[in-house]
Protein backbone atom coordinates (compact mmCIF):
# COMPACT_ATOMS: atom_id res chain seq x y z
CA UNK A 1 0.00 0.00 0.00
CA UNK A 2 1.20 3.46 -0.98
CA UNK A 3 1.72 6.57 1.41
CA UNK A 4 -0.96 8.85 1.63
CA UNK A 5 -0.02 12.39 -0.69
CA UNK A 6 1.39 15.14 1.13
CA UNK A 7 1.10 13.08 5.02
CA UNK A 8 4.37 13.19 5.86
CA UNK A 9 4.93 14.27 9.78
CA UNK A 10 7.87 16.62 10.11
CA UNK A 11 8.15 16.05 14.03
CA UNK A 12 8.83 12.58 13.96
CA UNK A 13 11.45 12.29 11.11
CA UNK A 14 13.93 15.16 9.10
CA UNK A 15 12.69 16.87 6.11
CA UNK A 16 13.32 15.02 2.50
CA UNK A 17 15.65 16.38 0.50
CA UNK A 18 16.13 16.01 -3.82
CA UNK A 19 18.41 13.50 -3.46
CA UNK A 20 16.04 11.41 -0.95
CA UNK A 21 12.90 12.01 -2.97
CA UNK A 22 14.59 11.25 -6.59
CA UNK A 23 15.30 7.89 -4.59
CA UNK A 24 11.74 7.23 -3.68
CA UNK A 25 10.87 7.87 -6.96
CA UNK A 26 13.02 5.39 -8.98
CA UNK A 27 12.04 2.75 -6.08
CA UNK A 28 8.36 3.14 -7.24
CA UNK A 29 9.54 3.25 -10.74
CA UNK A 30 11.36 -0.52 -10.67
CA UNK A 31 8.10 -2.20 -7.87
CA UNK A 32 5.76 -4.33 -9.07
CA UNK A 33 7.69 -4.97 -12.34
CA UNK A 34 8.53 -2.37 -13.82
CA UNK A 35 5.87 -0.34 -14.91
CA UNK A 36 4.63 0.83 -16.58
CA UNK A 37 3.74 3.17 -13.83
CA UNK A 38 1.43 6.31 -13.82
CA UNK A 39 2.38 9.37 -12.55
CA UNK A 40 -0.21 9.57 -9.91
CA UNK A 41 0.09 5.85 -8.71
CA UNK A 42 4.34 6.70 -8.06
CA UNK A 43 2.45 9.93 -6.51
CA UNK A 44 0.53 7.59 -3.97
CA UNK A 45 3.28 5.24 -3.30
CA UNK A 46 6.15 7.87 -2.68
CA UNK A 47 3.84 10.33 -1.02
CA UNK A 48 5.03 13.06 -2.72
CA UNK A 49 2.72 15.77 -5.15
CA UNK A 50 2.43 14.86 -8.83
CA UNK A 51 4.39 17.74 -9.86
CA UNK A 52 7.74 17.04 -7.62
CA UNK A 53 7.32 13.43 -8.81
CA UNK A 54 6.47 14.65 -12.91
CA UNK A 55 9.67 16.55 -12.09
CA UNK A 56 12.21 13.59 -11.14
CA UNK A 57 10.51 11.65 -13.39
CA UNK A 58 11.83 14.07 -16.70
CA UNK A 59 15.36 14.67 -15.01
CA UNK A 60 15.86 10.70 -14.74
CA UNK A 61 14.63 10.53 -18.84
CA UNK A 62 17.02 12.67 -19.88
CA UNK A 63 19.73 10.42 -18.18
CA UNK A 64 18.28 7.24 -19.48
CA UNK A 65 17.09 6.40 -16.43
CA UNK A 66 13.30 6.50 -17.28
CA UNK A 67 11.38 6.33 -20.09
CA UNK A 68 7.85 7.50 -21.00
CA UNK A 69 5.66 5.21 -21.95
CA UNK A 70 2.00 5.26 -23.39
CA UNK A 71 -0.68 7.62 -21.72
CA UNK A 72 1.68 9.81 -18.55
CA UNK A 73 2.95 6.84 -17.38
CA UNK A 74 6.85 5.97 -16.87
CA UNK A 75 8.93 2.32 -17.02
CA UNK A 76 12.93 1.91 -16.06
CA UNK A 77 14.84 3.03 -18.90
CA UNK A 78 17.35 1.60 -20.68
CA UNK A 79 20.60 2.85 -18.45
CA UNK A 80 18.89 1.91 -15.75
CA UNK A 81 18.28 -1.60 -16.87
CA UNK A 82 21.95 -1.38 -18.23
CA UNK A 83 23.68 -0.42 -14.49
CA UNK A 84 21.40 -3.13 -12.98
CA UNK A 85 22.28 -5.99 -15.55
CA UNK A 86 26.06 -4.69 -15.25
CA UNK A 87 25.99 -4.94 -10.89
CA UNK A 88 24.46 -8.52 -11.32
CA UNK A 89 27.14 -9.79 -13.50
CA UNK A 90 29.73 -8.45 -11.15
CA UNK A 91 28.32 -9.95 -8.10
CA UNK A 92 30.38 -13.12 -7.67
CA UNK A 93 27.69 -15.53 -5.20
CA UNK A 94 25.34 -14.71 -8.35
CA UNK A 95 27.75 -16.15 -11.03
CA UNK A 96 28.36 -19.26 -8.89
CA UNK A 97 24.56 -19.76 -7.95
CA UNK A 98 23.27 -19.31 -12.04
CA UNK A 99 24.57 -22.99 -12.90
CA UNK A 100 23.29 -24.11 -9.73
CA UNK A 101 20.03 -22.84 -10.43
CA UNK A 102 19.45 -24.44 -13.61
CA UNK A 103 20.65 -27.97 -12.45
CA UNK A 104 18.55 -27.84 -9.44
CA UNK A 105 15.51 -27.03 -11.33
CA UNK A 106 16.51 -30.10 -13.99
CA UNK A 107 16.70 -32.25 -10.75
CA UNK A 108 13.88 -31.20 -8.90
CA UNK A 109 11.55 -30.19 -11.77
CA UNK A 110 10.62 -26.75 -9.33
CA UNK A 111 11.43 -23.34 -9.64
CA UNK A 112 15.03 -22.68 -8.52
CA UNK A 113 15.94 -19.05 -7.20
CA UNK A 114 18.94 -17.13 -5.78
CA UNK A 115 18.01 -14.14 -3.16
CA UNK A 116 20.32 -12.20 -0.87
CA UNK A 117 19.39 -10.66 2.39
CA UNK A 118 18.82 -6.80 2.34
CA UNK A 119 17.43 -4.33 5.05
CA UNK A 120 15.20 -7.55 6.69
CA UNK A 121 14.46 -8.79 3.13
CA UNK A 122 15.26 -11.26 0.70
CA UNK A 123 15.87 -9.80 -2.69
CA UNK A 124 15.67 -12.43 -5.57
CA UNK A 125 18.58 -12.15 -7.80
CA UNK A 126 17.62 -14.50 -10.28
CA UNK A 127 15.50 -18.00 -11.15
CA UNK A 128 15.30 -20.60 -13.17
CA UNK A 129 12.16 -21.63 -14.63
CA UNK A 130 10.86 -25.04 -15.79
CA UNK A 131 8.58 -25.01 -18.40
CA UNK A 132 4.61 -25.11 -17.10
CA UNK A 133 5.99 -23.92 -13.77
CA UNK A 134 3.21 -23.15 -11.12
CA UNK A 135 2.92 -20.00 -11.41
CA UNK A 136 4.23 -17.61 -8.42
CA UNK A 137 4.83 -13.76 -7.69
CA UNK A 138 8.74 -14.61 -7.29
CA UNK A 139 10.32 -12.42 -10.24
CA UNK A 140 14.29 -11.25 -10.36
CA UNK A 141 14.09 -8.06 -8.20
CA UNK A 142 11.47 -9.00 -6.14
CA UNK A 143 11.57 -8.74 -2.28
CA UNK A 144 9.80 -10.75 0.91
CA UNK A 145 10.30 -10.23 4.53
CA UNK A 146 13.22 -12.42 5.81
CA UNK A 147 10.74 -14.74 7.77
CA UNK A 148 8.11 -15.11 4.47
CA UNK A 149 10.11 -17.63 2.83
CA UNK A 150 12.56 -20.18 2.88
CA UNK A 151 15.20 -18.37 1.68
CA UNK A 152 14.86 -15.45 4.04
CA UNK A 153 14.66 -18.12 7.09
CA UNK A 154 18.17 -19.83 5.58
CA UNK A 155 19.47 -16.62 5.95
CA UNK A 156 18.38 -15.92 9.06
CA UNK A 157 19.00 -19.26 11.07
CA UNK A 158 22.91 -18.56 9.79
CA UNK A 159 23.02 -15.29 11.88
CA UNK A 160 24.00 -15.20 15.81
CA UNK A 161 20.57 -15.25 17.66
CA UNK A 162 21.04 -11.20 18.80
CA UNK A 163 21.30 -10.52 15.50
CA UNK A 164 18.31 -12.31 13.76
CA UNK A 165 16.38 -10.92 16.34
CA UNK A 166 17.83 -7.59 15.13
CA UNK A 167 16.70 -8.07 11.53
CA UNK A 168 13.22 -8.67 12.72
CA UNK A 169 12.60 -6.17 14.73
CA UNK A 170 10.46 -3.21 14.32
CA UNK A 171 7.49 -1.00 16.01
CA UNK A 172 5.74 -4.69 16.12
CA UNK A 173 5.60 -7.76 15.54
CA UNK A 174 6.28 -9.10 12.09
CA UNK A 175 3.39 -8.88 10.01
CA UNK A 176 1.67 -11.50 8.12
CA UNK A 177 1.89 -12.61 4.46
CA UNK A 178 -0.69 -15.32 4.79
CA UNK A 179 -2.48 -16.89 7.68
CA UNK A 180 0.19 -18.93 8.15
CA UNK A 181 3.28 -16.58 8.38
CA UNK A 182 4.49 -17.18 11.32
CA UNK A 183 5.18 -13.96 13.58
CA UNK A 184 5.25 -15.39 16.90
CA UNK A 185 9.05 -14.69 18.74
CA UNK A 186 8.85 -18.13 20.10
CA UNK A 187 7.73 -19.92 16.75
CA UNK A 188 9.79 -18.24 15.09
CA UNK A 189 13.13 -18.81 17.39
CA UNK A 190 11.75 -22.63 17.03
CA UNK A 191 11.57 -22.76 13.24
CA UNK A 192 15.26 -20.92 13.14
CA UNK A 193 16.44 -23.86 15.43
CA UNK A 194 15.28 -26.22 13.32
CA UNK A 195 16.60 -24.97 10.08
CA UNK A 196 20.12 -24.40 11.43
CA UNK A 197 19.95 -28.28 13.02
CA UNK A 198 19.19 -29.75 9.56
CA UNK A 199 20.63 -27.07 7.10
CA UNK A 200 17.87 -25.67 5.72
CA UNK A 201 14.66 -23.97 5.47
CA UNK A 202 11.02 -25.05 4.67
CA UNK A 203 8.19 -22.71 3.98
CA UNK A 204 4.87 -23.69 4.30
CA UNK A 205 3.01 -20.97 3.02
CA UNK A 206 4.36 -18.62 4.97
CA UNK A 207 4.69 -16.55 2.08
CA UNK A 208 2.30 -17.62 -0.38
CA UNK A 209 -0.76 -19.99 0.17
CA UNK A 210 -0.63 -22.93 -1.40
CA UNK A 211 3.18 -22.86 -2.03
CA UNK A 212 6.28 -24.47 -0.16
CA UNK A 213 9.50 -23.73 -0.56
CA UNK A 214 12.65 -25.13 0.66
CA UNK A 215 16.05 -23.21 1.29
CA UNK A 216 19.83 -23.94 2.18
CA UNK A 217 22.07 -20.94 3.13
CA UNK A 218 24.74 -19.43 0.92
CA UNK A 219 28.60 -18.62 2.83
CA UNK A 220 31.20 -16.43 2.50
CA UNK A 221 34.70 -17.33 3.37
CA UNK A 222 34.48 -15.61 6.77
CA UNK A 223 31.11 -17.72 7.16
CA UNK A 224 28.78 -15.13 6.99
CA UNK A 225 25.14 -15.95 5.28
CA UNK A 226 25.46 -13.57 1.80
CA UNK A 227 22.56 -15.89 0.35
CA UNK A 228 20.13 -18.71 0.03
CA UNK A 229 19.14 -21.10 -2.87
CA UNK A 230 15.66 -22.22 -3.28
CA UNK A 231 13.33 -23.96 -4.78
CA UNK A 232 9.48 -23.79 -4.60
CA UNK A 233 6.27 -25.05 -5.85
CA UNK A 234 2.94 -26.17 -5.04
CA UNK A 235 2.13 -27.97 -2.03
CA UNK A 236 0.77 -31.08 -3.36
CA UNK A 237 3.92 -31.41 -5.80
CA UNK A 238 6.42 -30.35 -3.07
CA UNK A 239 5.29 -32.63 -0.47
CA UNK A 240 7.13 -34.12 3.13
CA UNK A 241 8.82 -36.97 1.00
CA UNK A 242 10.06 -34.47 -1.86
CA UNK A 243 11.02 -32.17 1.10
CA UNK A 244 12.93 -35.06 2.77
CA UNK A 245 14.24 -35.06 -0.43
CA UNK A 246 15.30 -31.56 -1.72
CA UNK A 247 16.52 -30.35 1.81
CA UNK A 248 19.54 -32.13 1.38
CA UNK A 249 20.06 -31.22 -2.28
CA UNK A 250 19.90 -27.90 -1.84
CA UNK A 251 21.96 -27.84 1.64
CA UNK A 252 25.05 -29.54 -0.78
CA UNK A 253 24.12 -27.45 -3.62
CA UNK A 254 24.90 -24.30 -1.17
CA UNK A 255 27.98 -26.13 0.04
CA UNK A 256 29.17 -25.93 -2.88
CA UNK A 257 28.51 -22.32 -3.76
CA UNK A 258 29.56 -20.90 -0.44
CA UNK A 259 33.20 -23.52 -1.47
CA UNK A 260 33.12 -20.84 -4.92
CA UNK A 261 33.18 -17.84 -2.16
CA UNK A 262 36.11 -19.29 -0.22
CA UNK A 263 33.73 -20.85 2.62
CA UNK A 264 33.76 -24.59 3.71
CA UNK A 265 34.30 -26.89 1.07
CA UNK A 266 31.40 -29.19 -0.04
CA UNK A 267 30.53 -32.18 0.91
CA UNK A 268 28.63 -33.34 -2.26
CA UNK A 269 29.35 -31.85 -5.68
CA UNK A 270 27.03 -31.07 -8.53
CA UNK A 271 24.95 -34.96 -8.77
CA UNK A 272 26.24 -36.36 -12.78
CA UNK A 273 23.92 -36.64 -15.14
CA UNK A 274 23.33 -40.26 -15.07
CA UNK A 275 21.93 -39.74 -11.18
CA UNK A 276 20.05 -36.82 -11.84
CA UNK A 277 16.00 -37.81 -11.02
CA UNK A 278 13.27 -35.74 -11.69
CA UNK A 279 10.89 -34.40 -9.47
CA UNK A 280 8.06 -37.84 -9.68
CA UNK A 281 11.24 -40.13 -9.60
CA UNK A 282 13.32 -37.82 -6.48
CA UNK A 283 10.96 -39.07 -3.84
CA UNK A 284 11.26 -43.01 -5.25
CA UNK A 285 15.17 -42.18 -4.65
CA UNK A 286 15.62 -40.56 -1.40
CA UNK A 287 18.17 -43.53 0.15
CA UNK A 288 20.56 -42.87 -2.92
CA UNK A 289 21.07 -38.96 -2.32
CA UNK A 290 21.34 -39.29 1.63
CA UNK A 291 24.00 -41.69 0.72
CA UNK A 292 25.15 -39.25 -1.65
CA UNK A 293 25.58 -36.76 1.37
CA UNK A 294 26.53 -38.77 3.73
CA UNK A 295 23.97 -40.34 5.18
CA UNK A 296 22.59 -36.83 6.77
CA UNK A 297 18.77 -36.48 6.66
Amino acid sequence: MGKPVNTRSTAQEPAKGPVDKAMEVLLALVEEGGGPHRLGDIARRTGLTKPTVHRHLRTMAEYGFAHAAEQGSYRPGPRLLGLAAAALDAEPGLALARPVLADLRQRTGLLAYYAVPDAGDAVCLALSEPAGHYATGLRPGGRSPLHCSAAGLAMLAALPTEEAAEALAGPARPAPATPYTLTEPAELRAELDRTARRGYAVDDGYGEEDTRGVAAVVRASDGRPVGALAVCGPVFTLDDAAVEVFGPMLRAAARTVSAGLGGPPPRLGVVPAAQRVQAPQAVESVQAVHETDGGRA
